[in-house]
């Protein structure tokens, strides 16, 4: 299902977060969300999913509304993730019990297997490393099947192993057909995964375009300047 949002606003008091924003993405491959700090990328998912409620516009998958869509086929990893007080294989039970998906031993083992968690299957998992506890918060929202998955900075401040676990994941996971959304503030890693990007300054979409265009020759200045590394 492609992503509509038309004319999207959000504020808190005054304050315009996000500006009268227009965004299509298609459904297929992994769309890359870049900007500067502020400049709303996490706001948008939070919208998109139907966390928040907007100040005005829409949010669209296909013919559904953002809340309407979200328990059943949506998934969100945040920058920080927040664990149950369990063991980690009882993390992903968890989630699984509430899907009634059945196996749950057997398909919790496969989803410990595929995030490289195996051995540390009975451990609490809150005291995992951090680069460990994040490749669990994504085995749980893949937990769910979903067929929007959503990254809100998941590899920030984790040791290069992790990250590249995640990145392999998340390519596995096009190649099955979820659709992507990934907020990075890593230029290299927007490089090596991105089919396209979206570009946000002051809570305005100022590209969306496919990622080869976007990093040889973006369209707007302030893409320029971001991607030579200037405050913008």
């Amino acid at each position: 299902m492609p992503l509509a949002i038309s004319g999207l606003r959000y504020s808190v008091g005054e304050s315009i977060l996000i500006d009268n924003l227009e965004l299509y993405v298609s459904s297929a491959g992994v769309t890359v969300i870049l900007g500067p700090n502020g400049a709303g990328k996490s706001l948008l998912l939070r919208l998109i999913l139907g966390l928040l409620e907007p100040t005005g516009g829409r949010v669209k998958w296909g013919k559904h509304s953002a809340g309407s869509l979200t328990r059943q086929h949506q998934s969100l990893v945040f920058q920080k993730p927040v664990l149950l007080r369990r063991s980690v294989e009882d993390n992903i039970k968890f989630i699984l019990k509430l899907r009634q998906s059945a196996p749950v031993s057997t398909t919790a083992q496969k989803l410990l297997q595929s995030v490289h968690l195996s051995e540390h299957a009975r451990q609490p998992a809150r005291s995992l490393s951090g680069g460990e506890q994040q490749r669990l918060a994504l085995a749980r929202a893949m937990a769910t099947s979903p067929s929007v998955l959503m990254l809100d900075e998941a590899t920030a401040n984790l040791d290069p192993g992790s990250t590249a676990i995640i990145e392999n994941i998340i390519r596995k996971q096009k190649q099955k057909g979820v659709k992507i959304l990934l907020v990075t503030h890593d230029l290299g890693q927007a490089k090596r995964l991105a089919d396209d990007v979206v570009f946000l300054h002051r809570g305005r979409v100022m590209e969306n375009t496919p990622a080869t265009q976007f990093f040889d020759q973006p369209d707007s200045a302030p893409a320029n300047a971001f991607l030579h590394g200037e405050l913008i």
